[in-house]
């Protein structure tokens, strides 16, 4: 008798940490399905990013959905503001105006509604409490706290089957995000991280997650294709 692998609803951005967290979910053995949003954000780099991770994934679908923000949750990322650049983010920890406001809870929620649809009981998100840049929905508690709401909001939920989302990242550095990665064998050139790429899509190598990324490969003493491949 076979036995089908269970689902997995993956939040993918194309982003470095969203690839690793998948390509973890499908070691542990969940078939996935990747979500990845088009909310106005001007560094659409990451979408086609998203294709190539989902590719490289062999996710079983991905859905990319058209829902814009910008008019309800204004940000840097939405282009409401210039993108910040050179901040010392190893000692700022003010939430930067990168922040889109409940952009993690719209996520989760739409992944929790494709979930139930699939009959899945796992949602994974890429989320970090270490090497971030200081968004409140990255925090450990948040993550929590919307677990416990999806099992309290859904038919599933009520019928007895636990909602559990996976951050398996939450408490990595982005050193040992990068060598996890490596160590399944990820393709690290596939992805983009940038939130203020140049006009022919290279990344600027100044925003705050070009420079979590770049010390992340410095410390994990690996250099990053990404850069190879720009």
């Amino acid at each position: 008798m076979t036995t089908v692998a269970p689902a997995a609803i993956l939040l993918l951005s194309g982003g470095l940490d969203s690839y690793t967290a998948g390509a973890m979910a499908r070691a542990d053995g969940f078939r996935l399905f990747a979500l990845t949003v088009r909310y106005g954000q001007t560094h659409v780099q990451e979408v086609e990013a998203a294709r190539r991770a989902a590719q490289a994934l062999g996710v079983e679908r991905h859905v990319e959905l058209d829902l814009d923000l910008r008019d309800i949750a204004r940000s840097a990322l939405t282009g409401a503001s210039a993108v910040p650049l050179d901040r010392d983010v190893a000692h700022e920890h003010d939430i930067p105006s990168t922040y889109v406001p409940a952009r993690n809870t719209i996520f989760l929620s739409l992944a929790l509604a494709w979930a139930e649809t699939v009959g899945a009981s796992v949602i994974v998100i890429g989320v970090n409490a270490l090497d971030y840049s200081g968004y409140p929905d990255c925090r450990p508690e948040y993550i929590e706290a919307f677990e416990r709401m999806g099992r309290l909001a859904t038919a599933a939920g009520v019928g007895g089957t636990a909602l559990r989302i996976l951050a398996p990242l939450q408490h990595l550095s982005k050193a040992d995000i990068v060598r996890r990665g490596v160590d399944l064998g990820l393709d690290y050139s596939l992805t983009h991280s940038c939130y203020a790429p140049t006009p022919d899509g290279r990344p600027c190598g100044r925003c705050d997650s070009c420079q979590l990324r770049a010390r992340g490969f410095a410390e994990a003493g690996i250099p990053d294709p990404a850069l190879e491949r720009s």
